[in-house]
C-alpha cells in the first residue's frame, strides 16, 4: 500500500514492471471478483477501475467486512489500484472460480493485460476453505495435485488466442501453480514467457525438481520468501530465493502486505532466519520418515474430523460451538485407525523436532567453546 502510495502514480513507460508489481498483481486474484471480470471462455475485459466501482456498488462495507481476511485485505488493495494511473486502466479478463470438494481443489485465476502490452496471469492462493488447505497437505503426498492440473488446463486454454508476452505469478499456493502452470505447458506458450513469480509458495517433490520440464523453465522462477518464512520453505526448492526483510512474528510474514519495500524492489534481507532454517529441517525430517500411504493416512485422517463437524471454511472452524468441537473429538475417539495415523505422526513430528533442537544447541555450544578458546590464545 506504501508502494501505491509512492510511486502509484508513475506509469509502467517510465517505471518498467518490477518485483513489488508482481506480488500486488498476485494478491488482486484473492478479490472474489466472481460475475464482476468475465469468465474465461469470453473475449471480454473491464479496467480495474471499472472492476472496483461494480464491486463496491454490489458489496458494502458491511457485507465486506464479513469476508475471509485475505478478501478483505485484497478489497481494499482493489480500491487503491483504482486510484492509481500506474494500473487503474489494467484490464481483467478470463477470470475462473472454482471449488471441487470431490476431487479436493480450490482453484481461481485471471488475466491482467497491463500499459506494456504484457499479460499477467494471477494465480490465487490457498483461500479459506478446507478443502484448500486438504490440497495444500496433498501435495505432500504427490504431483500433482487437482489444482496444478487445472493451472495447466487454465494456461493453455486461455492464452490459445493471446498473442502478449506473459508473465505468472501467484502467492502462497498460488505461486506453486504458476511454477507447474509454466514448467507442463505447451512449448509454443513457455516461448512467451517473460518470467514466473512464486510469492512465499511452496516447492515439489525432488522428482518434479529433477525433470526436464522444470530444467527448462527453472531461469525464469523468481521465488520470494520473507526472512522467516514457513509456506515458502516447503517441500523442495532448486532455484535462488530472493529473501524479503520483514519484522513482523512467523506466520504473519506470510501475509504480502508486510512485506518492506523502499523505491521500485523489495528490502532485501541475506538469507532466512534461523528459525525459519530449523523449521524447514523439521519439516524435510518429518516427512522424510513417513512414506507416501502414511502421508495419505495422516491427510485423510486430519480432515476426516473437519467432515464430520461440517467444516468447509476456517471461518466456521472459529464460530463451532463447544458442542460441535466434542462432537469432533467423539468422532475421533471412535475410530481408532484414523486415531493411532494422527497420534503416530504427531509424536513423529516432536520426535524430530526435539531432535532438531537439541542438535543446533549442541553445535551452538560447540561454536561458543571454540570461540571461547580462540579469545583465550
Amino acid at each position: 500500500m506504501d508502494y501505491l502510495d509512492w510511486r502509484g502514480d508513475i506509469r509502467l513507460e517510465h517505471s518498467p514492471f518490477n518485483e513489488v508489481d508482481n506480488l500486488i498483481l498476485s494478491q488482486l486474484a484473492y478479490v472474489n471478483l466472481d460475475y464482476i471480470v468475465p469468465v474465461k471462455w469470453t473475449n471480454l475485459s473491464i479496467t480495474i477501475q471499472e472492476a472496483a466501482d461494480r464491486y463496491f456498488a454490489l458489496y458494502s462495507e458491511e457485507q465486506i467486512q464479513q469476508f475471509s481476511y485475505y478478501v478483505r485485505i485484497s478489497a481494499s488493495l482493489l480500491r487503491k489500484l483504482a486510484q492509481s494511473p500506474r494500473f487503474a486502466n489494467a484490464r481483467l479478463s478470463k477470470f475462473e472460480n472454482m471449488i471441487d470438494l470431490d476431487r479436493t481443489k480450490q482453484f481461481a485465476a485471471m488475466h491482467i493485460e497491463l500499459d506494456d502490452g504484457t499479460v499477467y496471469i494471477s494465480f490465487r492462493g490457498t483461500d479459506n476453505t478446507i478443502v484448500g488447505w486438504k490440497e495444500n497437505f496433498n501435495m505432500t503426498v504427490g504431483t500433482p495435485v487437482a489444482a496444478q492440473v487445472e493451472a495447466v488446463r487454465y494456461l493453455e486454454d486461455t492464452t490459445e488466442d493471446v498473442d502478449a508476452e506473459l508473465r505468472l505469478g501467484g502467492h502462497s499456493k498460488g505461486g506453486n501453480l504458476a511454477v507447474y502452470a509454466a514448467a507442463m505447458c505447451h512449448p509454443d506458450i513457455q516461448q512467451r514467457i517473460l518470467d514466473v513469480y512464486n510469492n512465499d509458495g511452496p516447492g515439489f517433490e525432488a522428482k518434479f525438481l529433477q525433470s526436464e520440464a522444470y530444467q527448462q523453465m527453472r531461469g525464469k522462477i523468481r521465488t520470494i520468501v520473507p526472512q522467516s518464512s514457513i509456506v515458502g520453505m516447503l517441500l523442495e526448492h532448486e532455484e535462488e530465493l530472493t529473501v524479503v526483510q520483514n519484522h513482523h512474528s512467523l506466520l504473519v510474514q506470510h501475509e504480502a502486505f508486510t512485506w518492506e519495500v523502499i523505491g521500485s524492489g523489495f528490502v532485501k534481507g541475506e538469507s532466512v532466519e534461523q528459525k525459519s532454517e530449523l523449521l524447514e529441517i523439521t519439516l524435510k525430517s518429518w516427512l522424510g520418515q513417513l512414506d507416501k500411504k502414511q502421508r495419505q493416512q495422516f491427510v485423510s485422517a486430519l480432515f476426516h474430523v473437519f467432515d464430520v463437524g461440517d467444516i468447509r471454511t476456517f471461518e466456521d472452524l472459529s464460530r463451532a460451538s463447544w458442542a460441535k468441537i466434542n462432537e469432533m473429538i467423539r468422532a475421533l475417539n471412535q475410530s481408532q485407525e484414523y486415531k493411532l495415523v494422527l497420534m503416530k505422526a504427531l509424536k513423529l513430528l516432536l520426535r524430530e523436532a526435539r531432535k532438531v533442537f537439541f542438535s543446533t544447541r549442541r553445535k551452538k555450544k560447540s561454536a561458543n567453546q571454540a570461540a571461547e578458546v580462540q579469545l583465550l590464545e
